[in-house]
C-alpha cells in the first residue's frame, strides 16, 4: 500500500512511520560516533553502553533489575527481535497463543519456526482481550504466550485486570511469554503501560521485546533489544548470530544517549500522537468512516462495511483514485478473515497538515463502492 501511495501521489495514512524525525541530540550523537571511528562490527550482542543504559530502562520506569551483560540482547529493531525470540525458543510442533489481529511478522516467524498458533481475537467494537478465550486456547501441546501491548493494529493497551489473567494462565501452564512493547511509550488518555515482566511470578518467565523506532521516531535506524531471563536472552542471542549478528554501530551509541539523556522525548511525543490521533477521529467521523478511540501506539480501525465493498482490501485499493489516499486492510492481521474483512487501520503518527489534508479529501470523496 505504501508503494501504491508512492505511486499514485497518495498521501499515505497507512503505513506507521512518522513525518518528523526524533530529537536532534539523538543524530548529533551518531554524527559523532560515525566520525569517532564506530564503523566497525560492534559486539554481537550490542554495545556494553547500549546494554547498560537499556538495563537502566527497565528499572527506569518499570523497577526491572537485569544484567546488562547476560539479560539483554540488542537487535535489528523489534522485528529481528521477535525473529531470533521465535526461532531461538520455539520448536517445531510447539504451540503458541498470539493475539489477533497481528502484526504480520508473527506468522511468518512461527512458519518458519514449525510452530502451530492459536489465535485470541480481540474482537470488535472493544476489542478487549477474553480471558475465556485465552484458557480455552491453551492445550498440553502450548508452551508460548505471544503478546503484543499496546496493540497494533486495534491500540487497544491491556489492563491490569488483563495482564493478571495472562499471568495467572501462564504460571498455570507453565508457559514462556514473548512480550512485543515497541509502543510501550505511547499510551494515551493517561493510560499506563504495564509491562507483563512486572507481575507476580512473570519476571523468570516473560522475554520483553521493544526499540527506540515508535519511541524516539526514529523507524528507520532500526535497533531494537530484548531483556529478561538469561537463558530466554541467550537464545535470542544464538538465533540472532545467524542473521544480522550485528547492526547499527554508529546509531548504538546514539540510541544509548536518547535512552539516558533524552527521557522527556516520548512523554512529549505521546502528548502530540494523542492530539493528532484525535484530528484523525474527528475527521474520519465527519467523513462517515468513525474510527476506534485507540488507547495507544500509531493506529486506529474502522469498518467500512456499511459502505458495500466486500473487503477492506477492495476499498483501499480504490482509495487512492477515490480520495488520494492510502490506508491499509486489517484483514491482513487476521486468521479469523470474517472478523476483519472489512476493517481498515490509519495511522495518526503523520503531521497535523498532513491529516488535514488527507481527511479533508475523504470528507471530499464518495467512498461508496
Amino acid at each position: 500500500m505504501s508503494a501504491l501511495a508512492v505511486r499514485t501521489g497518495a498521501i499515505n495514512l497507512g503505513q506507521g512511520f512518522p513525518d518528523v524525525d526524533g530529537p536532534a541530540s539523538m543524530v548529533a550523537a551518531a554524527v559523532d560516533a560515525l566520525r569517532g571511528g564506530a564503523n566497525q562490527y560492534p559486539p554481537g550482542i550490542g554495545i556494553p553502553p547500549l546494554r547498560e543504559a537499556i538495563a537502566r530502562h527497565q528499572q527506569r520506569h518499570y523497577g526491572l533489575d537485569l544484567d546488562p551483560d547476560t539479560q539483554v540482547v540488542v537487535t535489528t529493531g523489534c522485528t529481528e527481535a521477535i525473529a531470533a525470540a521465535i526461532l531461538g525458543l520455539v520448536d517445531p510442533g510447539d504451540e503458541v497463543v498470539v493475539l489477533e489481529p497481528y502484526y504480520d511478522s508473527y506468522v511468518a516467524m512461527l512458519q518458519m519456526a514449525g510452530a502451530r498458533r492459536r489465535p485470541v481475537t480481540l474482537r470488535a467494537p472493544a476489542y478487549r482481550l477474553d480471558l475465556d478465550a485465552v484458557r480455552a486456547a491453551v492445550t498440553p501441546r502450548t508452551r508460548f504466550l505471544l503478546v503484543n501491548t499496546p496493540h497494533n493494529p486495534t491500540g487497544t493497551v491491556l489492563t491490569e485486570e488483563e495482564l493478571t489473567g495472562l499471568a495467572e494462565i501462564a504460571v498455570e501452564h507453565d508457559l514462556t511469554v514473548i512480550t512485543d512493547e515497541v509502543y510501550e511509550h505511547l499510551t494515551f488518555d493517561g493510560r499506563p503501560h504495564l509491562p507483563m515482566a512486572t507481575l507476580p511470578g512473570m519476571s523468570e518467565r516473560t522475554l520483553t521485546l521493544s526499540s527506540v523506532g515508535k519511541s524516539y521516531s526514529m523507524t528507520g535506524w532500526k535497533v531494537g533489544w530484548a531483556t529478561g531471563p538469561a537463558d530466554l536472552v541467550g537464545g535470542v542471542l544464538d538465533a540472532k548470530q545467524w542473521m544480522s549478528f550485528t547492526s547499527g554501530g554508529p546509531l548504538q551509541p546514539a540510541v544509548a544517549h536518547a535512552l539516558d539523556h533524552e527521557q522527556d522525548w516520548p512523554r512529549a511525543l505521546a502528548a502530540d500522537m494523542e492530539r493528532r490521533r484525535d484530528l484523525l477521529l474527528e475527521g474520519l467521523d465527519a467523513a462517515g468512516l468513525p474510527a476506534r478511540r485507540s488507547e495507544g501506539t500509531y493506529f486506529t480501525l474502522t469498518d467500512v462495511g456499511h459502505l458495500g465493498w466486500p473487503d477492506g482490501r477492495a476499498f483501499c485499493l480504490a482509495l487512492p483514485e477515490r480520495a488520494g489516499v492510502v490506508a491499509i486492510p486489517a484483514q491482513a492481521f487476521y486468521d479469523d478473515q470474517e472478523e476483519g474483512r472489512h476493517l481498515v487501520r490509519w495511522a495518526f503518527c503523520k503531521e497535523e497538515a498532513v491529516i488535514a489534508d488527507g481527511v479533508r479529501r475523504l470528507r471530499d470523496a464518495d467512498l461508496h463502492a
